[in-house]
């Protein structure tokens, strides 16, 4: 008995209603789709389906198979399709939610490479940071760990970061360097705030020391709910801020920027890819988050020492 085919059909004459039905979607003879339920019956030793000549119903053991027996097939659908489509050329729409920070740093440097690997894929980029990212009208969502998402959402890390403090060469030239935390309070600070709420005491963490923490109320010579504000002023030499490590990387490694305080940090970070469901994914969707996480990882993991730990894919 070829017992994918039987599964397959019973499914069938579940959704059709019927015997007769099913043989006509399936393009069968009636008596082969009989055949093939009552095979898969005896198989099972349960018997899946009450018939009568008026109705079919399935039976409790009936409807239990079929819940787990649909999740199967997905799957093996699934499996077929991403092994099909690696002999097919990746066309089509890739429509991606990101947050400024995420859109400007991570998703646009990618764009060339991305392309240049799979020419015929166009990406949509829309930018928006609000408190309930719509991820159901997207192919994919680049958010923060703590985002709050439906159940069936599926989510896969991208990378684990820190934020850290930095500062422009020029700048500390001509202030000096911090060499400890109170320090920075004879340093220009450049604090990042929440809109409508005032400055809070900063947390420094100090993950050499058993995550030993202190509080600081640090005077800021600039504040903005902007990451990019922040890390722009920081380039031109107007003080210290923090900033995720995975978003100084490429600075750093240029020089344009150092890290300072090492190895206190001022929060740990979890960026996240939040997929709408794992169901028939487009190749394009899963080939673009591979490559997201490839690449930030490489970039990040290039700061050698200063570099958070690798996340595994969730």
């Amino acid at each position: 008995m070829d017992r994918l085919q039987s599964m397959r059909v019973f499914q069938q004459v579940v959704d059709e209603g019927g015997f007769a039905a099913a043989a006509r979607k399936l393009d069968l003879a009636p008596a082969v789709v009989t055949r093939l339920v009552t095979d898969l019956e005896q198989h099972l030793g349960v018997r899946l389906l009450q018939r009568t000549t008026r109705r079919l119903s399935l039976t409790d053991a009936g409807t239990a198979y079929l819940a787990r027996l649909r999740l199967i097939l997905s799957d093996i659908d699934e499996a077929q399709g991403v092994a099909q489509s690696h002999t097919q050329e990746m066309a089509g729409s890739l429509r991606i939610l990101a947050p400024p920070v995420a859109a400007t740093h991570m998703i646009a440097p990618l764009v060339a490479g991305f392309r240049k690997r799979h020419p015929g894929v166009v990406i949509e980029v829309d930018v928006d940071d609000g408190p309930h990212p719509p991820v159901h009208e997207y192919d994919l969502a680049v958010l923060n760990g703590t985002t709050q998402l439906d159940a069936d959402v599926v989510v896969r890390t991208i990378i684990l970061s820190q934020a850290v403090f930095c500062a422009a060469p020029a700048y500390l030239r001509r202030n000096g360097t911090p060499k400890v935390p109170q320090d920075l309070l004879q340093h220009q600070c450049l604090r990042l705030r929440t809109r409508g709420m005032r400055l809070r005491p900063m947390t420094l963490i100090d993950p050499s020391d058993g995550d030993r923490t202190i509080e600081l109320d640090l005077p800021a010579v600039l504040t903005a709910n902007h990451t990019d504000t922040l890390l722009r002023a920081t380039l031109e030499g107007a003080g210290i801020s923090s900033q995720p490590i995975d978003l100084l990387a490429p600075l750093l490694k240029a020089g344009q920027l150092k890290r300072v305080l090492s190895p206190w940090i001022t929060n740990r970070l979890r960026l996240v890819a939040a997929l709408p469901s794992r169901k028939f994914l487009p190749l394009r969707t899963r080939a673009f988050v591979d490559y997201l996480v490839e690449e930030t990882r490489r970039t990040v993991a290039g700061l050698g020492r200063d570099a958070p730990p690798a996340a595994d894919a969730d």
